[in-house]
Order: structure tokens, then C-alpha cells, then sequence
């Protein structure tokens, strides 16, 4: 009986992924081109937020699972934490995902709690978890339980299928060419780590072009960003910094322009809905895939599922 899985990337999905697998009992062999500290994962603000990420129904089911998984992980050494969380919407948002959340997790803000400008939005208590203290834990975690992990480019499907009897392929904006996926585009993000604010944790998502957050962590803040599709440019854009300070200052949510200590570009891996099977002509490759602004937020759900799935294959 073969037990052995080769995970392909390592960012959270790829990290998550091997966890899981790992706890079903499988030898877990992780291969990347590069380390997670060079992957999107240590960029991001990394709050639960079901954001950009497709078909809602399967992302909301692969959600609720991660916000109890980080609920169980809440600790001061892995960077995991729960906070308070403001999410404006309109007529058009989606908020399915409340009713996923505990009913005394989430309820709609009061008038007077409202942003300059807002007319509606929910406060719900979420997980956040900061990059540079939880994924080196979650890769500790995973060298603990035996895991093995290679820095190696895989540069073809053929070749991924060559490193194991199971494979699966977790490699985000990579499957674009290794798939040759036209149905994964490139969301450019460019957000601002900045000295940590006083106000309040917020998201407002509801125009596109116009993303507005902030992400208060434990010693800074995330001050975001931008929703540009198939934008490939990986460099900071002067603009889009002024921009996304301006969208600061007129949206209430900060009194004064903070100091900023660095400026981060990454691109998400928008998908028309998550890659989430196995691969038609390499029948031993799983994708797993595409998980759009929602990489944290679903990555412990879709670990979960095809880790069971394995489990009842052997």
C-alpha cells in the first residue's frame, strides 16, 4: 500500500495540504521552487475573508472548516489571533459567508459604529494570521511529523506526474503555465505595511478598482490594495501607494497617514471557480488550486477534503 504523497508549492495551501495529509498518515514529501518565504503566502494580510474566491458555495463549506481549524491554533507563538472585523457591503456583495460564521461572531454594525460614507457593513470576530510567524510554524510543524522537503522548479505536468504515485499540484499563478490554464488570470495586490494604526480592522470590497483594508497585526498594520485583473506587473506602482493612501484618508478609517515601513506585490490566483480534482490525462496529479484572495481563509477546508478523499482511496 502506498502512502507516500509529493505536494507540489509551498505557500499556505501547499503547507495546509501536507499537514492534513500528514495527520491521515501519509509520508508527505513536499517539492517547491521556492522556499515559503519567497511564496505570495508571506505577503498577504492573511485575514479569514471569503474574498474573490469561487464557486461560493463549495469556498463558504471549505471556510467555516478553516475558521474552526484557526480557532483551535490561536496562540501568540504561531501568529494566530481572532479580531474584530469590519465588512462593508452593498446591494450587490455577497454575504452568504455570515451564516457560516457563530451567530454571536458576526451581527450588523450600528449607524454610529459606520465608516465616513457607509451605509452598511457587519462586525464579525475573525482569525487573522500573520505570515512571518505562521507559516515558518506550520513548515516546523510539518519537518516535525517526518516531512521532506525539496527546493526544486517542477516545469511540466509530465514531470509532475513522474515524482509519485500521488501528486498534488499546489503551485497558484504557476499552474498557469504548467496547465496551460486559460481560466487563471493574475489579481495584482500591492499593499503597505505601515506603522499599526489605532482604528479598526475593515474591509470595503464593494467597488471594484477601489479595494480599501486595513489588517491591524500584533506589531503593524496592512494597508491595502488593489483588485487589478491580469495585471502581471510584480513591481511597486508610486501610484497605486498615493491611491490606496488616499482611499485611506477619505474613507474615515484612519485620522492621520501612517508611516510606512514596506511596500509588498503579489498576484493572486483568480480562478473562474477552485481547480479541485484530479487532472484528466495525468490521472495520479490533484489539483488543488486558484483559491483566488482567499488563499488563507479556505486553505485549511480544502486540505481537510482531499485529505479525506486520499484516506478513502487507499
Amino acid at each position: 500500500m502506498q502512502k507516500k504523497v509529493v505536494v507540489v508549492g509551498s505557500g499556505i495551501v501547499g503547507l495546509t495540504t501536507a499537514l492534513q495529509l500528514q495527520e491521515k498518515g501519509f509520508q508527505v514529501e513536499i517539492v517547491s521552487k521556492e522556499p515559503f518565504q519567497k511564496t505570495l503566502s508571506h505577503k498577504v494580510g492573511a485575514i479569514w475573508f471569503p474574498f474573490e474566491v469561487h464557486p461560493i458555495e463549495k469556498a463558504n463549506k471549505w471556510a467555516a472548516y478553516s475558521y474552526q481549524k484557526y480557532l483551535e491554533e490561536v496562540s501568540l507563538k504561531n501568529g494566530v489571533s481572532i479580531i474584530p472585523f469590519m465588512v462593508v457591503y452593498n446591494s450587490e456583495s455577497d454575504t452568504s459567508w455570515t451564516s457560516h460564521l457563530p451567530d454571536d461572531q458576526v451581527r450588523k454594525a450600528h449607524d454610529h459604529e459606520l465608516p465616513k460614507g457607509v451605509e452598511n457593513a457587519f462586525l464579525a470576530q475573525v482569525p487573522l494570521a500573520e505570515p512571518p510567524l505562521y507559516l515558518p510554524y506550520l513548515f516546523q510543524k510539518f519537518l516535525d511529523a517526518d516531512g521532506q522537503f525539496i527546493l526544486k522548479e517542477v516545469k511540466s505536468l509530465q514531470e509532475m506526474a513522474s515524482l509519485g504515485c500521488r501528486v498534488v499540484n499546489c503551485t497558484g499563478m504557476g499552474a498557469k503555465d504548467l496547465c496551460r490554464d486559460i481560466h487563471l488570470k493574475p489579481m495584482r495586490g500591492q499593499i503597505l505595511r505601515c506603522e499599526k494604526l489605532t482604528g479598526a480592522s475593515c474591509v470595503n470590497s464593494t467597488e471594484p478598482g477601489k479595494l480599501t483594508y486595513i489588517f491591524n497585526r500584533s506589531t503593524d498594520s496592512i494597508v491595502g490594495g488593489t483588485d487589478y485583473i491580469n495585471d502581471y506587473n510584480e513591481q511597486v506602482d508610486d501610484v497605486d501607494t498615493q491611491k490606496i493612501l488616499d482611499r485611506l484618508k477619505t474613507s474615515g478609517l484612519s485620522e492621520k497617514q501612517p508611516e510606512v515601513l514596506e511596500i509588498l506585490v503579489g498576484l493572486r490566483p483568480l480562478r473562474s471557480e477552485v481547480r479541485f480534482e484530479y487532472d484528466a490525462e495525468y490521472s495520479n496529479i490533484f489539483h488543488n488550486y486558484g483559491h483566488g484572495g482567499a488563499g488563507f481563509t479556505v486553505a485549511w477546508g480544502c486540505a481537510m477534503e482531499l485529505a479525506d478523499r486520499f484516506k478513502k482511496q487507499l
